[in-house]
């Protein structure tokens, strides 16, 4: 049996997008576009910065010049449309796009390429802060979030949130539910079955924290009636057959689950690092959600393939 991942290389191939590269200071990155290119699994773009120590080695790509006078007056202009509400000045607009990762979120704001991987040097925050400035959040979404794509040998699954919101309230659960659903869907072909997961199963236990998840699974189902969505419940029942069997009888998630969603940060972290190093799941990601255009985030631990990986899930989003 094929691989998700292997699945979405083969789409990706079909219709490449141009996909852009920031952090060519970094080794790992050039050679990442070396294997997207060769493979053709998408189209890289890379920025040329004064900071990359092998910018001969550039031209092998597609370039975009970190001075392009047209470019930077575009995303200048695009950086002031999206923060006048909060007080930024034309001058100041023009002085921030001096970021390369601001510059490469507004690149793909514009259009000017279909989506971009960053996060092989910056820190999540910092890919998340240039997403939210740059790109900005979708329309129907005031949550950006994450999730990983976790293979396992016999399937993938969903695990959200794992690297953004700390400790989300119900209606931030509710949204990260929502996009880990449509994420989910887009990626594997699958129809998502969605655990919102915590320490109790379906009134077993009484919290407060047990109540901002029963809020957030009625805020989805008045949301979107058509999710398969339950819960609240523990880990094994939603994996389990026979445990969903005696626990949760009837329900439509139970012993089926495919998306996971975690109460808060700390357990979806520490859930999908058990799962990687532990289980021997691959996991792909943290894959930003909430977006209107794909900007991913990488590990700053992150091995080259994990680059040309998470550039292919950009190029499915991007389509």
């Amino acid at each position: 049996m094929s691989s998700v991942i292997e699945e979405l290389r083969a789409r990706a191939s079909e219709r490449p997008r141009r996909i852009l590269l920031p952090e060519t200071q970094d080794s790992r990155i050039l050679e990442a576009a070396n294997l997207i290119q060769e493979q053709k699994l998408a189209i890289p773009v890379v920025l040329d910065r004064q900071d990359c120590p092998a910018r001969d080695a550039l031209n092998r790509f597609e370039v975009i010049r970190s001075d392009d006078v047209q470019l930077v007056e575009a995303c200048a202009h695009q950086l002031f449309e999206n923060r006048e509400h909060k007080g930024m000045s034309r001058e100041a607009a023009t002085t921030a796009v001096r970021d390369p990762l601001l510059y490469a979120a507004l690149l793909v704001k514009i259009g000017a390429v279909d989506g971009a991987v960053a996060g092989s040097v910056a820190s999540t925050s910092s890919v998340i802060r240039a997403a939210l400035h740059g790109v900005g959040m979708s329309k129907d979404c005031r949550t950006v979030s994450s999730f990983f794509l976790m293979q396992f040998p016999d399937q993938a699954v969903t695990f959200s949130d794992c690297g953004v919101v700390p400790n989300p309230d119900a209606r931030q659960l509710a949204e990260i539910a929502i996009s880990a659903a449509r994420s989910h869907r887009v990626l594997t072909g699958q129809t998502p079955r969605v655990a919102m997961l915590s320490f109790s199963t379906l009134g077993s236990a009484e919290h407060e924290e047990l109540d901002k998840v029963r809020l957030a699974l009625e805020f989805v189902k008045q949301r979107q009636p058509e999710i398969i969505i339950d819960g609240e419940m523990q880990f094994d029942t939603a994996w389990v057959p026979e445990v969903a069997a005696r626990k949760a009888p009837g329900s439509p998630v139970a012993g089926q689950a495919n998306v996971f969603v975690f109460p808060d940060l700390n357990s979806g972290n520490i859930a999908y690092k058990i799962a990687e190093r532990l289980g021997g799941a691959q996991a792909l990601g943290p894959l930003i959600q909430g977006v209107p255009r794909p900007f991913m985030d990488l590990s700053r631990g992150c091995q080259i393939q994990d680059v040309v990986d998470v550039a292919v899930i950009a190029s499915i989003l991007a389509v």
